[in-house]
């Protein structure tokens, strides 16, 4: 999995966030996560070896997977961004965000109605927000949208919101404190996906899971792989 991280550092904005994995990580480190700077990163996909061929090679690139990449803070870097993707047709930059209602204000002027090599993920995690972002994600010009349902803290219906969407990703949250995840919430948003076909991934379990009424903790190094067993996924079908 290849990354791209141009800068660091990120602020809490949403319920999700309360047991983020960065903050809890800078901690250990020291790191005060609120300061948002730019990595030696920042130049990555334009940097070559000797023989003139990228150092990052073509393929699925993960952005920002330690900041948001419209983050406030950022403003003044992301134009330098979007350059390199723009130049950097042999790869696919993929983000997540939950700052969506400044996605407008951080588009560059040829964005018209989006590039071929930018997958846009908006992150939620309940109901008030998914009615307050995806109500606004439905309606950018992006040519490939995702939405993250991490951590799932609630029911949630998205029905009203699938239009467009490629990928729905949901998954718990992993920590001491962790908000139980119900198995019930995923399969219902699975159905709502399979009703839409829109294609479905359980990512991971959370902490503290509910399954047939049955409160389950659960190991960190074990979320993911109990989520794959569940065998739940689901692929769109072309039409």
């Amino acid at each position: 999995m290849a990354m791209w991280n141009p800068w660091r550092g990120c602020k809490k904005c949403s319920e999700g966030c309360l047991h983020c994995y960065i903050h809890k990580g800078d901690v250990k480190r020291n790191i005060n996560t609120n300061d948002i700077v730019k990595t030696k990163d920042f130049y990555k996909p334009m940097e070559k070896l000797k023989d003139g061929s990228y150092k990052m090679k073509a393929g699925m690139i993960y952005l920002c997977f330690s900041t948001d990449f419209l983050i406030e803070e950022a403003d003044m870097w992301r134009r330098e961004c979007w350059y390199m993707i723009r130049e950097r047709q042999d790869c696919i930059f993929l983000f997540l965000t939950k700052r969506i209602e400044r996605f407008m204000d951080c588009v560059p002027d040829d964005w018209d109605d989006g590039y071929d090599n930018v997958i846009v993920c908006c992150t939620i995690e309940n109901q008030k927000n998914a009615d307050k972002k995806l109500s606004v994600f439905q309606t950018l010009p992006i040519k490939h949208k995702c939405i993250t349902v991490q951590p799932l803290l609630e029911r949630v219906d998205l029905k009203k919101y699938l239009e467009d969407i490629e990928l729905v990703v949901v998954g718990g949250e992993s920590d001491y404190y962790a908000r139980p995840l119900d198995y019930e919430w995923v399969l219902d948003i699975r159905d709502q996906c399979v009703q839409k076909n829109i294609s479905f991934e359980f990512r991971q379990c959370g902490t503290h899971f509910i399954k047939d009424g049955k409160l389950y903790k659960l190991q960190k190094k074990d979320l993911c792989r109990q989520a794959r067993l569940a065998n739940i996924d689901f692929t769109a079908i072309p039409l």
